[in-house]
């Protein structure tokens, strides 16, 4: 049974990581891609572990092995989906990039039966047949339009595949940290990359010319996406019960389309919403958990 404190926890979660979607459409009209996860990824890691430090946690890794299987988890982690995906919300509308994003859980139920060994059952091939559903309603849609990128459809799919990848990585790997403060060192490790991207590919952007919302959108990736919210998932996930994750995920693509709406003005159009249907039934395919029967 879920508490009203997790329940609230829970609440301000989808919130805090539905809004992002449109907050780093925001961001993306001033700021070229790489910087702008180069900088929000180091600072919010940053404060995080420092953060996470004054707690108690033991923050250093033991040995050049255990460096390695964190560098090697943040490949797929963060520079896999963190990079892939702010590419896609580049081309794409923010809401229909979060639908998009949020196909993961299917990506890792999928790639868990064709290297792991795990199980195809039925609703897994509800999930997979909904999935292609809404993926063929966007990409009709993206290819309708004159302004359309269906290029920003596969950057979003490969975001979701790297996320399913790096999951199924995070729960097979065998390290002394706790999850928070490997998921720390994987943002760390991953912004250094990023900043070497960023400068060598993108023009160094200009402070001064920033607007008071692109400021703000900014403060937002750094104190809540990478921050607060990172706490409270990890604060909490061992102890959610598996319904209420599943029922987290599903919101978080429809709070990202309504607030898209009043943030940066998008209007969803009817495969949007149909596509966020078809995607909420997918998730519910593969994170619901089944009824035991009774004996």
């Amino acid at each position: 049974m879920i508490s009203r404190r997790q329940l609230w926890a829970l609440l301000a979660l989808t919130l805090m990581w539905g809004v992002n979607w449109p907050m780093m459409k925001l961001s993306l009209q001033q700021l070229s891609p790489l910087y702008f996860r180069a900088s929000t990824m180091l600072l919010g890691a940053a404060w995080l572990f420092a953060y996470v430090a004054w707690k108690g946690e033991r923050m250093w890794p033991r040995g050049r092995s255990e460096w390695w299987g964190i560098a090697l988890l943040g490949l797929p982690n963060v520079l896999g989906w963190h990079t892939l995906s702010i590419f896609g919300v580049q081309e794409l509308a923010s809401g229909r990039a979060a639908i998009l994003g949020f196909t993961m859980p299917i990506f890792t139920v999928l790639i868990g039966a064709a290297f792991f060994g795990e199980r195809i059952t039925p609703r897994v091939r509800l999930a997979v047949v909904s999935v292609s559903v809404a993926i063929g309603l966007l990409l009709w849609h993206e290819v309708q339009s004159l302004s359309g990128k269906p290029a920003g459809i596969a950057w979003m799919l490969g975001a979701a595949f790297c996320w399913a990848l790096g999951t199924l990585m995070f729960r097979r790997a065998h390290l002394t940290l706790s999850p928070l403060v490997v998921t720390v060192w994987m943002l760390l490790l991953g912004s250094g990359v990023l900043w070497v991207l960023a400068l060598s590919l993108e023009p160094l952007p200009d402070p001064a010319t920033f607007s008071l919302p692109m400021w703000l959108s900014l403060a937002y990736g750094v104190l809540i996406n990478y921050g607060f919210a990172q706490l409270i998932w990890f604060g909490m996930a061992r102890h959610l019960p598996p319904a209420t994750s599943a029922m987290s995920i599903m919101a978080i693509p429809l709070v990202g389309t309504l607030s898209a709406t009043l943030i940066v003005g998008e209007v969803p159009h009817w495969q949007d919403w149909f596509a966020m249907a078809f995607v909420m039934v997918a998730i519910a395919s593969v994170l619901w958990p089944v009824r035991a029967p009774n004996t």
